[in-house]
């Protein structure tokens, strides 16, 4: 009987406690899988697609495109940000003659805040301040080809899925000045995010 109890004794210290040794086993494999948190780097590039309604003649209109942003951070949450996106669709109706193929271009720069810390989603609001330019492909008259002052403000997150990439989602509200008055569009941009 004693016999018995020594070789359960010793067969039950061998076995450890909960998780202890597990380190070869199940353990690794589950660690192996968990998120690991994005580096705080110095540079961002950004790729997105971008989706714009336009109000600049009363009646909005569409435009679809590319929209490319690239980020340096002084620090862990200030940076200075400049973006460019472009823009192609159709006036529809908003314009005489109507139907008019639209292209604008947007490039400007300025500060951006982010709440970088340890997870995997990060929030950030930007203020951009440049130019905006359309091209109508009626090129006389009022419209054809203009340029103005335009500010864009607004935020966004950026969900990231490993280290160095994460998903961008992000909003803003553009104000710009053509023809003498001021105009309010909207834009969503969605698309990658690369730190490095």
């Amino acid at each position: 009987m004693l016999g018995s109890i020594l070789l359960l004794a010793i067969s039950a210290a061998a076995q450890g406690p909960a998780g202890a040794g597990a380190g070869s086993g199940t353990g690794s494999r589950a660690s192996s899988r968990t998120f690991s948190s994005p580096d705080f780097t110095n540079w961002q590039v950004a790729l997105s697609y971008q989706y714009n309604r336009v109000n600049l003649l009363g009646t909005p209109f569409i435009t679809h495109g590319l929209n490319i942003g690239v980020t340096r951070y002084f620090g862990r949450w200030f940076g200075i940000e400049g973006q460019v996106g472009a823009g192609f669709g159709n006036s529809g109706a908003t314009t005489t003659p109507a139907n008019l193929d639209v292209k604008s271009l947007f490039a400007g720069g300025g500060p951006r805040l982010a709440f970088r810390n340890s997870g995997r989603i990060e929030p950030w609001l930007h203020f951009i301040m440049g130019e905006e330019h359309f091209r109508f492909s009626q090129t006389s008259g009022v419209l054809g080809n203009n340029t103005a002052l335009a500010g864009a403000a607004g935020g966004g997150i950026d969900y990231f899925l490993g280290t160095h990439t994460a998903v961008r989602v992000e909003a803003d509200f553009i104000g710009s000045r053509f023809f003498s008055t001021n105009q309010r569009h909207f834009q969503v941009v969605s698309g990658l995010v690369f730190n490095f």
